[in-house]
């Protein structure tokens, strides 16, 4: 990983030129690093170059320094498309499906995967590195143009049925560059979420069983930025399980992210048009008769983009007649991460339910202490009542007029007790009311 880092640090603003040097320079495993890339055409246009890492389909990668308008012409992307990798703005997870090329924003992952390469913008993160890591092993280990070649259904059925009698395996991998790679950017996707859901979970669970032994302001507030972080968490989740989910309920989408199918069948019609201008001119050479038409005829570049509009168009009203063919690669990749991200997504569901119930435990707590507090308040209440009777009584025999009871030496005594008793049977009445009203067990 820290040779890694190292080969994929970004380049000085200086060494523009030796970026071009280094282009053609062999790798360590004798192969170029890094072909057919149109160094000359990348000009510094101030702080418009943006550093991006680029994995071809041979798994050699190399860091490179495109403008936006660039890399928008490269890719045949609008400049909203792009604004979605852009690391100084904060979007949902994405997977867009374009005519050209397949545009991921899954979490850290921002990339844009093409049929032939992999543009990934460059940063330290360990996740990026650990993709373009496991992205390269993929590749290096089984040659892409040997794993998967654009047929029909039924050879395709054919194929599976050879390899699973050769290697006894019932789910082979041959899937295209621009599927592969879409792969371990969403294995890393749902790795990462799938990790900060167990972390939250190791800190959740004790937390919650603190909380509901001691109720305490500190494990209010901890509890508090927990779910907060749950909430955000489950969101995330959330949006790629929806994203997931929308892809594969369109086969229209699915069948445009066919990147590779699309780039043969584009080439097979171009090259099928060139013979066929071909074979008109030679037989327009060998007929004699062939009036010769006094307008001069029009440029190789102009016939060769009349040729490219014609397989474009061709390609799209074919691939527009097939959405409905198969698309079972892509959508049995897209559903075993659909498991496994809505596996992600019920137990952050789990955790806050159990969150919810802890704080339903607490909150019936809570309640059982108010409702103490209150039978509390009204004993003391009616204590309370009780007393102020001998007040009464005292400001009445208070007063300044003589009767025949201050002249008894005993009167005292019989007025303490009368008035106690009376009290205590007001008090015991209070108490049997509202033991038959059901304010208070006892």
């Amino acid at each position: 990983m820290a040779e890694l880092k190292e080969r994929l640090l970004p380049p000085k603003p200086a060494s523009a030129m030796n970026l071009r040097d280094a282009s053609y320079r062999p790798s360590a495993s004798g192969r170029q690093a890094f072909q057919g890339m149109d160094v000359l055409g990348l000009k510094k246009r101030g702080q418009g170059l943006r550093s991006w890492i680029r994995v071809d389909a041979s798994g050699n990668s190399q860091i490179i320094e495109v403008d936006k308008f660039t890399m928008m012409r490269r890719c045949d992307l609008p400049a909203r498309d792009l604004r979605l990798l852009d690391p100084l703005f904060v979007y949902p997870s994405t997977i867009l499906g374009r005519e050209k090329a397949i545009v991921v924003n899954l979490e850290q992952i921002r990339c844009i995967i093409t049929a032939d390469e992999v543009l990934l913008l460059n940063s330290l993160d360990s996740y990026v590195l650990q993709y373009v890591v496991e992205l390269q092993r993929r590749l290096t280990a089984v040659g892409v143009n040997d794993v998967w070649q654009p047929e029909s259904a039924d050879s395709n059925r054919r194929r599976s049925r050879n390899f699973d009698n050769v290697f006894g395996s019932t789910s082979p991998d041959y899937l295209p560059f621009e599927f592969r790679a879409l792969e371990v950017a969403l294995e890393s996707a749902c790795t990462f979420l799938d990790s900060q859901a167990a972390e939250l979970e190791i800190e959740a669970y004790p937390l919650l069983d603190e909380l509901t032994s001691k109720i305490s302001t500190l494990n209010l507030e901890r509890v508090r930025r927990l779910k907060s972080r749950l909430v955000a968490l489950t969101r995330r989740v959330q949006k790629v399980r929806d994203e997931i989910e929308q892809l594969m309920d369109d086969d229209g989408d699915m069948a445009e992210m066919y990147l590779t199918e699309k780039k043969s069948r584009m080439e097979a019609s171009f090259y099928g048009d060139q013979s066929v201008l071909g074979y008109r001119s030679n037989d327009g050479l060998q007929s004699v008769s062939a009036p010769v038409s006094p307008v001069a005829s029009p440029p190789d570049s102009r016939k060769l983009e009349k040729t490219l509009s014609i397989a474009r168009s061709r390609q799209s009203m074919k691939s527009t007649d097939s959405t409905t063919d198969s698309v079972e690669e892509l959508e049995m990749l897209l559903e075993a991460y659909f498991v496994v991200i809505d596996s992600t997504l019920n137990k952050l569901t789990s955790l806050k339910e159990y969150i919810d119930d802890t704080e339903d435990f607490i909150n019936i707590q809570l309640d059982n202490v108010r409702n103490q507090l209150i039978q509390f308040e009204l004993l003391l209440t009616t204590a309370t009542f009780v007393v102020a009777i001998f007040g009464v009584v005292a400001g009445i025999f208070g007063m300044n007029f003589p009767i025949p009871l201050f002249d008894d030496a005993d009167a005292f005594k019989w007025v303490l007790g009368v008035t106690g008793v009376c009290g205590i049977i007001i008090f015991c009445a209070f108490v049997w009311f509202f033991k038959y009203r059901r304010l208070m067990p006892l």
